[in-house]
């Protein structure tokens, strides 16, 4: 999904124009944890943890680690682990910013995968707009697929009879497909596959993290 090409600075309303498909998509994805979740961390937990961490892959992940019989701490790590990409994603990021601390920090939060992916201008640059308007477009959904979820879970039943599993791999699928214009990123691409696969059989919970390594290796190929 590519961001609005206009003759004028981009607002926060170009962004949320943007950000309406994955708005879509985080919808259903709520939905989806709204039903798996509630029964194992309780509806009310469930919804809370949509609202305040707003990450679909960690809740994801930490629910199943809970799922599975681990204890808090264990989900608590699987959490971290799968969010910390978005420690490099800030830093990318973070020159595009201004203002003081407070308000930095407080901008930063908009910072997620389909925002971030939006928003990215190349060069190090970043549209601060289009990343607020986008996860405008998308946090509200999130929310209230998870209640959804939660509410009407016994009526929606197995979110993986009505296939909404494939919704998550589909929506990174459409940035990568967004990024992987050139020969280095399609290379990147690949090589971050080869080593998420690789590791996941002996290493779960890491090859998000070592994948980055091909982004690195992409960034010095650059240089």
């Amino acid at each position: 999904m590519s961001a609005p090409t206009t003759a004028r600075p981009a607002t926060i309303r170009d962004g949320i124009r943007a950000g309406m498909p994955f708005g879509a998509a985080a919808l259903l994805l709520g939905l989806s944890f709204g039903v798996v979740a509630r029964r194992v961390i309780g509806p009310e937990a469930a919804i809370a943890m949509s609202a305040f961490v707003f990450a679909g892959a960690a809740q994801f992940g930490s629910t199943a680690v809970l799922a599975a019989g681990g204890g808090a701490a264990a989900a608590i790590v699987a959490g971290i682990l799968l969010n910390a990409r978005f420690l490099a994603m800030g830093v990318a990021y973070a020159p595009s910013l201004s203002g003081g601390p407070l308000r930095r920090a407080a901008e930063g939060q908009a910072v997620v995968d389909a925002s971030w992916a939006l928003a990215n201008r190349g060069g190090g640059r970043f549209d601060r707009n289009l990343m607020l308007g986008a996860t405008l477009a998308q946090y509200p959904a999130w929310v209230l697929g998870t209640a959804l979820g939660v509410l009407f879970g016994d009526a929606i039943g197995d979110p993986r009879d009505l296939g909404l599993y494939a919704i998550f791999p589909a929506f990174f699928l459409a940035l990568l497909v967004e990024e992987a214009r050139t020969t280095r990123a399609r290379a990147v691409a690949l090589g971050g596959a080869a080593i998420a696969l690789a590791l996941t059989p002996v290493a779960p919970g890491l090859p998000i993290i070592a994948a980055c390594l091909a982004a690195v290796a992409g960034a010095w190929w650059r240089a």
